[in-house]
């Protein structure tokens, strides 16, 4: 009896799962990434779809270090970076026009975007 319950409670608690689109976007400058993110919010919100983000994700930060020279002089060396930049969008119950005018979106290049529906 206690198991049935308990059954019932967690299937009363759990809300039908609405879809949503996920929208990643990533940049090496972050005044590019911004720009574009404000670019798909202002798309999403003309269609007056329900947004949640921009969440900044952390900054992906790889590091390189080689020498200088060719041969003897290992103490002379460079130290290289390159940063990733991350931002994350949802778009709540997203209808046919909001995602037709975010597949005709055109941004600069350098930006990349991964959408998923979740």
């Amino acid at each position: 009896m206690a198991t049935a319950t308990k059954a019932k409670k967690m299937a009363d608690a759990a809300p039908a799962a609405e879809p949503k689109l996920r929208i990643r976007v990533r940049a090496y400058e972050h005044k590019i990434l911004d720009l574009s993110v404000k670019q798909i919010m202002d798309t999403a919100n003309r269609f007056d779809a329900k947004i949640v983000g921009p969440v900044p994700l952390p900054t992906e930060i790889k590091r390189w270090t080689v020498n200088r020279s060719t041969f003897v002089h290992k103490d002379a060396r460079e130290q290289f970076e390159m940063r990733i930049h991350k931002r994350l969008i949802d778009i709540l119950s997203p209808n046919a026009k909001v995602i037709e005018a975010l597949t005709n979106l055109n941004l600069p290049s350098g930006v990349t975007i991964d959408v998923k529906m979740v």
